[in-house]
This record gives C-alpha cells, structure tokens and sequence, in this order.
C-alpha cells in the first residue's frame, strides 16, 4: 500500500505562553473587530433570482427517477437532489431491477460523482488536449476506414444493454461493414451463455422466479451474492420465506462460502470438480442417462434433494455457478425443463436492433496479435487491468496505430491508448438501459457535468459522423416510434415513473433442451502445496471499478468483515496443513504468474480449496484505491476465469495483518443468546426475555404521540450491507482510513453482526443488523456529564454535538457497542486521502449536522427523515401516515427485513411484527427495554425422512 495521510496521534506540546495579560486582550480586541468585519456585506454584488427556477426551492429536496448500471444491466433509482447535488440513491418500487431497494453499488454511485480523480480533459500520449485536436484524429482515421469499408476498425464496449448505443452500433456497423464489434465485461457468465447454446441450439437468457421456488439446489453459485440481480432474487427469496405453510428450502453445495451458502437450509462444502460429479449424480438420478456417479458419503443429500425435487414439480429450480462448466449448465437446463422450473426463457437483451452480438474479447486479441486491428476504439472498459492474464492484452493492444480510450478515470487501460475521452458519470448524461428481464428505463442527468466530458453515446455519434450530436436527443430518437400520438406527454411520464411500461422481453419457446454428453471427470488428489483457486467478484469493489470508492473500500465484505484489501481464503485444517495461519503472507502462483497477499482462514471453505475476490491490486484506480489489494486478474485465463484447476501456494515468511472491523460469533453460549435460530415448525419458547420490573414509566402510553420504534427480520437478512451504505450517505458518515480501522476506530452507525449456528467445517451463518438500540431506559444517559446523551419525547435516544465534551463514557457504558467516537476530525479537516476535497463537499446531506473532532455520535433512526414528513403533515392539518416516514437502511434493503413505524399507530407494520412468536430483544435480560427489536432466523432443513408435497 502507498503512503498514506499520517493523522496525528497526539497533539503537539503545547510552550508556554509569552504574552502577557495586556498584550492577550490587545489580540482578543482585535480578533472580535476581525469577526464583526467578516460578517459585513461583501464588496461584491450580489443578485437575486430574477425568475426563480420552475420546483426549485433552496434548501428542499426533488427527487428524480433515472436508471443506474452494474455489470451492464439497469436498476431503476429515486435520486434526491438538494440546490441541484444529488446526494442520495434510492429504488425505484415501480422499476422490476430494483423493487424500491438498493445494493451497497447503487448507494456508492453518488460518491463516485464527486470524485476528483476522475478525468476532467481529453489526453493525447499523456498530455492533455484540445477538443479540435481530437476531432482533427477522428476525421483522418475514420477516412481511412471508409476507404476499406471499415476493415481494420475495431469497437469494444462493456456488456451494453443501452437500445440507443446499441442502435448506434448497429448503424456504424452498417457505415462499416467490414468493422468489428466486440463486448468484454469481467463478471460475465461465459459458461452459462455457451450452456444455454449447447442445450437450445441457440443463445437464450434465463430468468428464474425464487418466489415461486418452494425448493432450490444452488451448485456452486450465489444467487443472493452481490450482482446485477441481486436485489430482485433477494426479494423472491424473501417472500418464499413469508409463509410458513409454503417456507422454500434452499440447498447449496459450493466450494467457497457464500451469501447463499450462508442461508442454506442444507450445505455441503465441496471441490468444483467434486461439485460437477454431483451435478451429473443429481441428474442420473432424475432420469437422465449419464455415466455412473457414486457419492456414498453424501447418499443422503442426494436422496433428500431429488425427492424434494420430484416432489415439488413446477416449484423447484436448480441453478449453477460460473465456476461450472457449459456442460453442467447445460444439464442445468435439462433438468429444470424436467422439472417445469419456474423460469423463464427470453432472447439476449445485449444484442442490436438488427439482432447482431459482439464478438468477445478472445476474438479481438487474436485480430491484435495477426495485426488485422488498425483503429481500436474502447468505450467503458479497461482490459488492461481486467483482461485475462493470457490474452496479453496491454502489449497487443499497442500494434493498433490508433488506439481511443473513453473512461470516467484515466485508468490502466488510458495508459496504453493514443487518446483518452473523458467520459460523464451516469448522473450526469442521457441514456437508456434494460433491466435484467428486457424492461427499459430512462438515464437521466442530475447535475451539469462537473468536468469537461462527455457521453458514450457522443462519441458513437462522431464515429457515425455527427459531430454535433447531444445524448438527449439521440436517446429521445431511440423512442419516438414507442409513443403513442403525443411524445412528449409520454416522454414526461416515461421521465416521472423511471421505466417504460410494455418493453419487458418475451418469454421464447424453444425445443427440449438437448442432454449433453459428460466427460467422465475422476478424482484426483493434489500435492499439499497445491490448491484449487476459485474466483469471485469482490462483494464492496465488484470488478475493480469502484476501487476508487472509499465508502466502498471501508465497507466490511459480508462474511469475513475484511476492509480495505483482499485476502486468499484458505479453510482452518488446510491452511494448518500448509503450515499458514491467517495474515502469513502467501506467493499463488498459476502458469508462470504469481501474486502476494495475505491468508485469511474461513470455515466453510472446501478442503483444497482456496478462494479470492477480484478488484484489487488497482495502479491507476485513483488516491483511494492505489495499491490496495492483490491483482487476481494475474492468475485468470481466459479458459479458466473463475475456477483455476490448480495453484501453487508457499509463503514468504512475512506476515501483514488482514484488516477487520470485527468477527463472526461462533461460540456457542453467545450465539445461543445473542442469534436465536429455529427450525421450521419448531415450537417457539415465547419471549426470550421479558421485561424485569422497573421503577420506569411504562414504554408506550397510547395517545402520548409517537413512538418510533424498529423491528428487523433477521430470518430474510442476507447480510448484503446495503442498509450500511445507505446510512453512510444519508447521515454523513466519514471514513476513517486503514490505519484507524486497524486501531478499531470506524464510524459505521450500522453494523452487521454475523452468528454461526454450525460447525467449523459446515457453518450456518445468520445476520443481525445492529443500529442504536434507542433504549427507554438507556445505559449511555445516566452518565453522561453534560446531557449530551439524553431521551426525546417520542423515544429516540438523541445526541446533542453541542453538548459533548467526549468524556465516552456513553461509549463504555453501551452493552451494545453501537456508538462512535470522533478521534479526529474524520469528516472536518482530518480527512482520509483525498477525501477533503471541495468537489466530495457537495456529496454532504445538508440536513444532517456533519461532526466535528472529539464529538461522539450514532444512529438517530434518521430523525430528519421523522422531521421532514412531521412538519409536513402539521402543516396540511392531517395525522402523520403509518408508512410515511421511512429510514435509510429500511428503503436500501432488498428484501425488506427492516421495519420501522409509530407503536401508537395500531395499523403500522412495527406493531405486527412485534406480534409475532419469533419477536425478541438483543440483550433483554439487561432491561434496557431497546426500541430496535428482532425476529428470530427460521431455517427448514430436510426432514432425516424424505417428505411428500406439502
């Protein structure tokens, strides 16, 4: 890791003063004269608005519906705007990508906008560039082109679901017939596309309905992990687990421990090699003629999955993982179809309106390497970071004379281009994208571009010849045949609700899928130094493209709690068997490239088998994430992307502590009591902990006003962290940087808690967000100095800044742990990195009192967001309604675990769910009697019998 900001960890001695009594009252005179001036009217001139701006009032938020993208694929937001910054993202509940909930990825693209690291100017070689300069470039090359109709020209894009970059794709490859499109994205499925070819004979898109999914086999994949669709499987996940009579039943078997994994009702740790023998097991024994595939050791499993599986046509689905071969997805295909899984079949929504598909990357890099490719233009994409290893992607991509690079930062792969574009944030341009089911929505700016850049979609126009092209209007041209009569009527409407009604794809049919013929794969042991190496997309840093994102970066990956870095995963007994403990820094070393980073031990994890996310080891991401991280796009090929066969591993002798904002709880007596976990069906002891007796009012008196109060499922929390994100940009939540996480200093007001109910080698994690507990006889009060911590009338726990002098003994008295303290002037003058810059000032929510050093601070329950709506409803002379007023982490949550409302409002959600049988309070016993309660996990194994259809 670079050089970083070194904060003080002392004040300086202060010497003793040398002025005397007269000359400190001569300093403080003129000191108060120096303040009067400063509050006199400025020299300068200023102007009212003439005509105020049409819904502008300052200070009063807008928000606006656009579309955000990850992976390609479009999630509708509701951004809020505050003077014309936006400074918040939520869901759209109208867009099918996002149901109105965010991922920790949507949250995070409001600060990615203010970053100064972005590129602000046209680079020519490295120097920067006039725009004329450019245009001069683009006009001889393309002339070039179209004297060889095009040979030689070269486009590569990420995956693109855009219909108007898709339609310009397709028009300048009608311009140049000869040119060549190509599409890379690092976290595509490559073996499911060439899966569903090998099975339906032509390329198809599946989309699965968890809803309606009574029982789910994952096989090496994460369908509640972070992605592109993450947001809608977490909430048909949740609404199967709604209702006790139809409670899903979810098995995983995986090599590495994952979201899914973690809330599997039945788990089984094995080698990807070992996971494929399963799948064709699985398949042989619903029917399909594959060579014989003995697991006696999991006879079982195998007996309680296919008769949960025979018993429930119609509700079962089986999915596979990237790491799975395209046979193995293939057999997939056969047997939902056997099963008539609920899935639907659509046409590829990345492909031009005249039905063309890119070409890979491969494809590209052979055309480099023969040196076919002249022009090489590269919109949004950085292959020479993310490129597999093999391709040699950076020294190729040299043989092309004209080399163009469009990117937000001047990046890894702007380092190898002739010309780099500057390219606009998604909140600052017109577009279009499609949802992962073919539905399209508007992107619409908005701020003004902070920098001199520009849209992809006018850099295709200048391909195309159209210089003087706007994104608005080549965006509004991709739809005027959509409209009915008057287009700007539904242009409005289109704009207002964040989707376009009627463009979900079609569900295809298609022939029953083929059976694919199966290599026989037989085991084979490795040496102990040797490991099989799975690869997975970075839950906070996805690919690498949010390196630069320091909320992000200080974001705690789910099941390890890691921050700022990434760690080889190793489970306890093989890592011992290497002689490794965790933080031992390794060598992994696959096909004559090697990387170093640090081990991380992690129960779950498949004997032989070792895992690492992506996204890191980033040179030229930015202040932030320079030099965090190992590379693992070192040791990827493009045969092997996610499951490398067969890795070397020994260590160095160096050790480098692995960053963490705490542990998972596994012992026992604390998960019994902190994370109660039923099975289905179970009968429920009744209230864990009842309230001791107090010489305290009662908690709630009806007609006493509100009574806000938090009640959160843990039973549907996949742990995801988008509740933790969401309160980070809602309440001005700094970061601390790696040398204050490492000295346990980080600010988050939202943590979440993992608990292992399981064993080291078959765990069974549950999640537990844990917010202030706003407590009605709360620990931190009474001992507060100066009633800085003290009870409001409507039973928030408040912190008064003005008051706290940073005794923490509030801190210390908290049984919770959920207070934070201020050592430095985190988010006032004592920023992390960059973090200080003017540009991340507009980012700040102005409602929200941003802290000063030595203040402490904590969850509020977003008591601006119970303002706001308060004064509201004072104001129209009408009562406050049950679902008006809504925090951060409830509207961010995917599958709605989190609940929040008025005890006094007999119809609200809260009261229900305090209703339920599985209601508990954290730490009850202590009488503390917390506002923030829980319902305890549900799990439903399978019976030791296999069951009929219930």
């Amino acid at each position: 890791m670079p050089p970083l900001k070194e904060l003080p960890t002392r004040p300086s001695p202060a010497g003793r003063s040398k002025l005397n009594r007269r000359q400190a009252l001569s300093l403080l005179a003129t000191g108060m004269a120096g303040g009067l001036a400063a509050c006199s009217k400025p020299d300068e001139q200023i102007l009212p608005y003439v005509r105020m701006p049409e819904r502008i009032v300052p200070g009063e938020p807008l928000k606006f519906a656009t579309t955000l993208a990850l992976a390609g694929m479009g999630r509708g937001v509701i951004v809020t705007s505050i003077d014309a910054r936006p400074i918040k993202v939520e869901g759209n509940p109208r867009h099918p990508g996002s149901l109105g909930a965010t991922d920790v990825f949507a949250e995070a693209a409001v600060l990615s906008l203010y970053d100064p690291d972005r590129s602000r100017t046209i680079l020519h070689d490295g120097a920067i560039a006039p725009r004329e300069g450019l245009n001069r470039a683009l006009v001889t090359e393309l002339s070039d082109a179209h004297s060889s109709q095009g040979k030689g020209l070269h486009l590569l894009t990420g995956r693109t679901t855009s219909p108007t970059l898709l339609r310009q794709i397709d028009e300048l490859l009608q311009a140049f017939p000869a040119a060549s499109w190509h599409a890379y994205d690092p976290t595509d499925d490559e073996n499911a596309r060439q899966g569903a070819q090998l099975a339906y004979g032509r390329p198809v898109h599946s989309i699965a309905d968890f809803a309606k999914a009574r029982v789910i086999v994952a096989l090496d994949a994460d369908p509640l992990g972070h992605g592109p669709d993450q947001i809608r499987i977490g909430r048909g996940y949740a609404t199967g687990r709604d209702d006790a009579n139809a409670f899903s039943r979810l098995y995983c078997v995986e090599s590495a421990l994952t979201l899914t994994g973690a809330k599997a009702d039945e788990r089984l740790a094995l080698r990807p090699e070992a996971i494929e023998r399963f799948a064709a097991g699985l398949a042989r024994k619903l029917g399909a003629a594959t060579g014989a595939t003995e697991f006696p050791e999991h006879e079982r499993l195998f007996q309680k999955i296919t008769a949960d599986l025979n018993s429930h046509k119609g509700e079962a689905l089986v999915i596979a993982g990237p790491a799975m071969s395209r046979e193995i997805h293939a057999l997939v295909h056969w047997i939902n179809a056997n099963l008539n899984a609920p899935i639907r079949l659509i046409d590829p929504i990345d492909r031009t309106p005249s039905g063309k598909l890119a070409g890979t990357l491969e494809q590209l890099a052979g055309d480099l390497d023969a040196g076919r490719v002249r022009q090489l233009v590269m919109i949004g994409v950085n292959p020479a970071y993310d490129a597999p290893a093999d391709l040699h992607f950076g020294a190729r991509a040299q043989k092309a004379a004209f080399r163009l690079h469009m990117g937000e930062y001047a990046d890894e792969t702007a380092a190898i281009a002739n010309w780099h574009v500057p390219q606009r944030h998604r909140l600052e341009t017109w577009s279009d994208l499609r949802a992962g089911d073919g539905t399209a929505s508007i992107v619409q700016p908005l701020i003004k571009p902070l920098y001199e850049s520009f849209s992809e979609h006018e850099l295709l126009a200048w391909l195309n010849g159209a210089e003087d092209a706007g994104a608005y209007e080549l965006v509004r041209q991709t739809w005027r045949s959509a409209a009915a009569a008057d287009f700007e009527a539904w242009w409005q409407r289109v704009l207002h609700e964040g989707i376009i009604a009627g463009t979900g794809a079609t569900a295809v049919s298609t022939a029953a899928p083929l059976l694919p013929a199966l290599a026989d794969a037989e085991p084979h042991d490795l040496r102990d130094d040797e490991i099989s190496l799975v690869l997975r997309p970075d839950p906070c840093l996805w690919d690498g493209s949010y390196a630069n994102n320091a909320w992000l970066q200080e974001c705690p990956k789910p099941l390890s709690k890691q921050v700022w870095g990434n760690a080889l995963a190793l489970h306890p007994d093989g890592a011992t068997r290497l002689g490794l403990t965790s933080g031992d820094v390794v060598t992994v070393a696959a096909n004559g490239r090697s990387i170093e980073l640090p081990v991380l031990t992690e129960p779950g994890m498949a004997m032989g088998v070792g895992a690492l996310t992506l996204g890191g080891g980033r040179q030229k991401a930015g202040a932030i994430g320079n030099g965090v991280g190992a590379n693992a796009y070192t040791l990827r090929t493009s045969r092997n992307r996610w499951h490398l066969p067969q890795v070397s591993i020994q260590p160095t002798g160096r050790r480098e502590p692995v960053l963490t904002t705490q542990n998972i709880v596994r012992s026992p007596e604390d998960v019994r009591e902190l994370y109660p976990l039923y099975r289905l069906g179970q009968p429920l002891p009744g209230p864990v902990h009842p309230d001791p007796p107090s010489l305290m009012p009662p908690s709630v008196k009806p007609g006493d006003g509100h009574a806000w109060a938090m009640v959160i499922d843990t039973s549907v929390c996949i742990g995801c962290n988008a509740c933790v994100v969401s309160c980070q940009a809602e309440n001005n939540v700094p970061v601390v940087g790696p040398e204050q996480v490492a000295m346990g200093r980080d600010m988050h007001w939202m943590r979440v808690d993992g608990y292992d109910h399981g064993s080291a080698n078959g765990p069974q994690i549950g999640f537990q967000p844990v917010p202030c507990m706003h407590c009605e006889h709360a620990p931190c009060e009474p001992v507060c100095p100066v009633a800085a911590s003290v009870h409001d009338s409507e039973g928030l726990n408040a912190q008064v800044y003005n008051r706290c002098i940073g005794t923490r003994f509030c801190e210390a008295n908290c049984p919770y742990k959920v207070r934070r303290f201020n050592f430095f002037g985190y988010a006032d003058g004592e920023e992390y990195g960059n973090l200080g810059a003017e540009s991340y000032r507009g980012q700040k929510n102005p409602e929200v009192t941003v802290r000063a050093r030595g203040v402490m601070e904590k969850c509020t329950y977003c008591v601006q967001r119970i303002s706001g709506p308060r004064r509201a409803s004072e104001r129209e002379n009408r009562p406050l309604g049950p679902h008006e007023v809504q925090t951060a982490c409830q509207n961010a949550c995917p599958t709605r675990a989190i609940s929040f409302g008025d005890l006094n409002q007999a119809d609200a959600e809260i009261n229900h769910r305090k209703a339920d049988p599985r209601h508990y309070a954290l730490l009850g016993h202590l009488g503390t009697r917390p506002r923030t309660t829980y319902l305890a996990d549900v799990r439903n194994p399978a019976p030791s019998e296999p069951e009929g259809r219930t």
